[in-house]
């Protein structure tokens, strides 16, 4: 049986695990430029595997990640022996990111994407105050807050789940809006979307209780209005190993005890 053919970029995480690891697998493997690779590899945890994701967003690349870091929901297992029969075993997942369109306290509107979730988080010690519409119409006059998040699938069992918000699998057309630490109204807890929709948050008396909102890694510092919505052109592909797919993670977090 000929033994699958694929060219790798390997890419280390700034530890001495993920680099040592990297030196390895390129010698085993051989190495290409990530711009001329078929697999893309990030090596270590989850935030250096969607800091690989942003900067490959649209571009084609499938992405398998493995394990070198100290949280690796996204990440397959580490392991040097039959990487391209793992690779092309793989099942394949195409995530879509969210598009952040905020304008802050100077009329500046900013643009980010966010693979895991968009959060907006009190910038001091007052509660924030937030009014939520969803396509158009509004749903929530004021959620009293530390915070309020819109997740994707695949940011579901991140600071999501932290706050108590569902866990989604990957290929359901939903977002999750979970509330971070609620006051007012206390007995919310948030809301599943359809993926189509248009989440907008408006901050109430920016000046006494100023917001950050945060695209993954993109801040923006006191903003007064914010756009969600899934992106409609942007995706990226993540291969996750046939033993251990997405589905089997979602499942074996949901009965965790």
């Amino acid at each position: 049986m000929t033994q699958p053919q694929f060219s790798f970029a390997f890419l280390a995480a700034d530890t001495s695990d993920a680099r040592e690891a990297a030196g390895r697998l390129s010698a085993l493997y051989g190495q290409e430029r990530p711009e001329n690779a078929e697999i893309i590899v990030p090596l270590g945890g989850d935030g250096f595997m969607l800091q690989t994701l942003h900067e490959t967003m649209g571009s084609g690349k499938k992405i398998y990640g493995m394990n070198r870091g100290t949280v690796g929901f996204l990440m397959n297992e580490y392991r040097e022996e039959g990487l391209r029969e793992r690779v092309d075993a793989a099942i394949a997942e195409t995530l879509r990111p969210l598009e952040m369109r905020a304008r802050d306290a100077d009329g500046q509107v900013l643009k980010a994407l966010a693979i895991n979730e968009v959060s907006l988080l009190r910038q001091s010690y007052q509660a924030a105050k937030i009014r939520i519409a969803i396509d158009g119409k509004v749903r929530l006059e004021e959620l009293i807050c530390d915070g309020v998040l819109v997740a994707t699938p695949a940011g579901s069992t991140a600071y999501n789940l932290s706050a108590h918000g569902p866990i989604l699998p990957l290929d359901a057309p939903l977002l999750a809006l979970t509330p971070v630490s609620p006051f007012r109204p206390r007995r919310w807890r948030g809301a599943l979307l359809p993926n189509q929709s248009t989440v907008d948050l408006t901050i109430l008396e920016p000046e006494k209780r100023p917001v950050n909102a945060v695209a993954d890694h993109t801040e923006i510092k006191s903003v007064t209005e914010v756009r969600v919505r899934e992106s409609h052109d942007m995706t990226a592909t993540v291969l996750f190993d046939a033993s251990h797919s997405w589905d089997e993670r979602i499942l074996t977090e949901q009965f965790r005890y």
